[in-house]
């Protein structure tokens, strides 16, 4: 209760004394319910803001990196945890602020490029949707971007791991873990339509009768070839970023994380453990997960 009733005298503070407006305020607030949500993830529970410690901050934003947000949104993050803690330094409620030490914008590593929902769209428009391959690769799109599955996970889909009537996918991760994955409708659209009009007429070998995605010799795709399709459609939508499988799975979280979506549900459906303590991994409901995708998902956003 602690944070709640810090982040309500914070909101006052920045209505009344800076008079923001409400899109920055609501903004601010996000920033800080994130860095919230992460002491949770953590186990550090009883962390409350006078007690947050520079360590903390930096654990927020390697956590956040390994999510896939990309330098610029870590920064307008940390923006929001810089007017935060000043607020309370000003409220004489600390006595030193822990991101007064923290730089901005390149915080961790350094990532591949994302693609804004506008590239992304760009991509899926340039597909020839009239042939075999174009069909083939329009659903494989769809699938990255829908679900932010990684490139080996995607030639390894299985037609018997394919949940459609609720919506899922069971995906066998990295160390065989396995988890279920929301995919969206635009998804199962272009899966079906290169399933029904496509794959069931091709001759397929025996090896890859169960996987989803095939080349033309009827056996699964491999990474390399994704890497190339990719390549391809980005250079004929006119995209002159380096972006590869890995960017649509960076663009899934960071489009996710900057539309509101919990960072549990993030960190689930990418298949990552807890960055602090790996015994600390919170598994959420179906109906949560879906309800995430369904509501910051820009694929689903657009049809409400």
């Amino acid at each position: 209760m602690l944070w709640q009733s810090y982040l309500k005298n914070f909101k006052s503070y920045l209505t009344l004394e800076r008079s923001l407006s409400e899109n920055s305020i609501e903004a601010y607030l996000r920033d800080v319910h994130k860095f919230w949500e992460y002491l949770e993830i953590a186990g550090e529970n009883d962390v409350t803001p006078i007690l947050v410690k520079d360590s903390d901050i930096t654990g927020f934003f390697v956590f956040l990196t390994e999510l896939g947000l990309e330098p610029t949104s870590q920064s307008r993050i940390l923006s929001g945890l810089k007017a935060f803690f000043k607020y309370l330094l000003l409220e004489d409620i600390i006595v030193a602020d822990p991101t007064g030490l923290i730089a901005s914008p390149k915080v961790g590593r350094k990532l591949p490029e994302t693609l804004s929902y506008p590239e992304i769209l760009k991509i899926l428009e340039v597909i020839d949707l009239s042939t075999p391959e174009g069909t083939r690769n329009r659903a494989i799109l769809e699938v990255l971007y829908s679900s932010g599955l990684r490139v080996s996970e995607l030639v390894e889909m299985k037609l018997t791991e394919m949940y459609f009537d609720i919506g899922f996918l069971r995906i066998f991760g990295k160390g065989d873990k396995v988890r279920l994955v929301p995919i969206g409708k635009d998804a199962i659209k272009y899966v079906e339509i290169y399933l029904e009009h496509i794959r069931n007429q091709q001759v397929v070998k025996k090896q890859a009768e169960n996987h989803v995605f095939l080349n033309r010799r009827g056996d699964k795709l491999s990474r390399v070839m994704i890497f190339m399709i990719i390549k391809d459609l980005a250079a004929k939508a006119g995209i002159h970023k380096s972006i590869s499988p890995h960017t649509f799975r960076h663009s899934f979280a960071t489009h996710l994380i900057e539309g509101g979506a919990d960072l549990r549900a993030v960190q689930e459906m990418l298949g990552h453990e807890s960055i602090t303590t790996t015994e600390i991994y919170t598994h959420l409901d179906r109906e949560f997960l879906q309800q995430t995708i369904t509501d910051f998902h820009p694929r689903s956003k657009k049809k409400q």
